[in-house]
């Protein structure tokens, strides 16, 4: 028997309830990591605990209830569709707001249930197959596939961290694709209400630099956020981009909770039907004020291509 575990959050219902989501718990020796929810809009990771059990995200907050804890979303999704040869027209949807946002209306992304793996080295490994699924539409009664995404996430537990490599790779279900260029995406974390900057959280980055307003736009190489989780605690996450990547990845960042990494803010990103197009985020969600050097040790281990 392993020591992790990946169980459906059966929820007590009243007569006559329907539950319109699902939640899979992942534990690792009976205690809980995080859970992976379909939403109403996406699949996300929700609640996500510290090794000392606090919760470090906020599933939907007021001001953005499209922010979904820490999900992977775009709202430039563009299908190339051929009219003729040499020529197409873009069918442009929105995958990131759950409502109709700058003219598009919102897509959905639903996931299959995951499936775990462990290995020989402790880890773990989920595997997500997630379709993203246009709007009902003239056309298209149930809505266009436009992305098939395998995501896959590997989870490493240490001593005062949980180390998640996430890697989501899009193909194309029909036609070419271009991502982009747009600042809502890729990956993306929301941290708890009570971890924002005029409460008593630090949002820093590897340069030294302090402050959504310092960070934001190209040059980081991660960016943590930490802050008071209750009970005089304080917790952080981290989020580390693939370095491979270094010179296309863009940031967008806020003092008041949300973080934004990818590699399609400053130029589109073209998904060809037999070219998927794979990216990389580490996050490291941690106790207590994680040190720089500890910081820096975490990202020198990003995994290897």
């Amino acid at each position: 028997m392993g020591r992790f575990s990946l169980d459906i959050d059966d929820l007590a219902l009243p007569p006559g309830a329907i539950a319109r989501t699902e939640r899979w718990i992942l534990r690792h020796d009976g205690k809980p990591l995080f859970g992976l929810t379909q939403g109403r809009m996406r699949p996300y990771v929700y609640p996500l605990f510290t090794p000392a059990g606090y919760t470090v995200t906020s599933e939907s907050p007021a001001d953005h209830p499209h922010h979904n804890s820490l999900w992977i979303a775009a709202d430039h999704v563009h299908a190339l569709v051929p009219t003729k040869p040499g020529h197409h027209e873009a069918y442009t949807y929105n995958f990131y707001v759950d409502e109709t946002f700058q003219g598009r209306a919102a897509g959905t992304q639903i996931a299959a249930p995951p499936t775990l793996s462990e290995m020989s080295d402790g880890s773990a490994i989920l595997v997500q197959n997630v379709e993203w699924r246009g709007p009902v539409e003239w056309g298209a009664a149930q809505g266009r596939t436009i992305v098939r995404e395998t995501r896959t996430v590997v989870v490493t537990c240490r001593s005062g961290a949980l180390v998640l490599d996430v890697q989501s790779v899009l193909t194309s279900a029909q036609w070419p694709l271009e991502l982009g260029p747009t600042r809502h995406a890729y990956f993306n974390f929301r941290v708890a209400d009570s971890m924002v900057v005029s409460l008593g959280g630090r949002l820093r980055d590897d340069r030294g630099r302090v402050g959504g307003a310092s960070i934001g736009d190209v040059g980081a190489r991660w960016v943590a956020f930490d802050g008071p989780i209750g009970g005089g605690a304080r917790a952080g996450l981290v989020a580390i981009p693939d370095p491979a990547e270094a010179d296309r990845t863009s940031w967008f960042v806020a003092d008041w909770g949300v973080v934004s990494v990818g590699s399609f803010r400053l130029e589109a990103r073209r998904i060809a039907p037999d070219a998927p197009l794979r990216t990389r985020l580490r996050y490291v969600v941690h106790d207590g004020e994680a040190a720089d050097a500890a910081i820096a040790a975490w990202a020198s281990g990003f995994p290897a291509q």
